[in-house]
């Protein structure tokens, strides 16, 4: 989801266990030769979600921490070749967390994929978190944990896994 913590918590998980670090959404943006939403705008969501798709089922990594953008999960191809490079981990943020941390934020600004104009950030929430359980080897729970926090549970997890 958004503001989950991906990218920030992604990066420093990289450099704490010494992995390389991939952040697709800024490899959707230097394919493009544009920010996420004027792809969104360019493309409409069902143009950006093939762009996403075609980026995530390409990818090749060995040793990297990859962070994806949220709305990779309504392509199945490239979930699918994600498992194939390692385990995903769902970082599991609660909707009051999010409706906290996205405050007075513009979802749309941040590149957020919404199939419905409109759509509330309880109606994203709704229908993504099944998806992301469904592909998800481990869900790490990070609600109310500091970004220390996030990154010790994400290798813990890992360790049990």
């Amino acid at each position: 989801m958004p503001a989950s913590g991906k990218s920030t918590a992604g990066v420093l998980l990289a450099k704490t266990i010494g992995y390389g670090y991939i952040d697709c959404d800024l490899l959707i943006q230097n394919e493009q030769k544009a920010l996420l939403c004027d792809i969104i705008t360019r493309a409409g969501v069902k143009g950006f979600i093939e762009i996403e798709e075609k980026v995530n089922a390409e990818l090749w990594a060995e040793r990297c921490v990859i962070s994806t953008g949220g709305s990779v999960i309504y392509g199945e191809k490239a979930m699918q070749h994600l498992k194939t490079l390692g385990k995903i981990i769902y970082i599991k943020v609660s909707l009051e967390e999010l409706e906290r941390r996205l405050a007075g934020k513009d979802m749309f600004a941040r590149g957020v994929v919404m199939k419905k104009p409109g759509t509330t950030l309880a109606e994203l929430y709704a229908e993504r978190a099944p998806l992301y359980e469904k592909y998800a080897d481990i869900t790490v729970d990070c609600d109310r944990l500091s970004l220390d926090q996030t990154v010790e549970a994400i290798i813990e997890s890992v360790r049990i896994q």
